[in-house]
């Protein structure tokens, strides 16, 4: 089955940037979307950001001119470049994958941004 694994998650001050990653197993194949959502304390988990296997990409408003995901099909990896980071992007970011109808999860990374 497939399996994602974030890394990348950190303590960085307000202001600062950093990039997530997310290592998929074996290779996707066809029409997909991977993204990025994350979880803060208390709250909802969200969508963040997504790109399909188009290249084709969402984001939340929050985060957009902010953010940016890409993704490395050789590589089997999809990333977030985050910049500018605010106290209120702290959170659990949480890798996903949809294919053929099926949803795959990470099991997240924790960026904490401090002010």
């Amino acid at each position: 089955q497939v399996q994602l694994v974030e890394s990348g998650g950190s303590l960085v001050q307000a202001g600062g940037s950093l990039r997530l990653s997310c290592a998929a197993s074996g290779i996707i194949f066809g029409i997909n979307v991977m993204g990025w959502y994350r979880q803060a304390p208390g709250k909802q988990r969200e969508l963040v950001a997504t790109m399909d296997s188009g290249g084709r990409t969402n984001y939340a408003d929050s985060v957009k001119g902010r953010f940016t995901i890409s993704r490395d099909n050789a590589k089997n990896t999809v990333y977030l470049q985050m910049n500018s980071l605010k106290s209120e992007d702290t959170g659990v970011y949480f890798c996903n994958l949809q294919i053929v109808g099926m949803d795959y999860w990470g099991k997240g990374t924790l960026v904490t941004v401090s002010s």
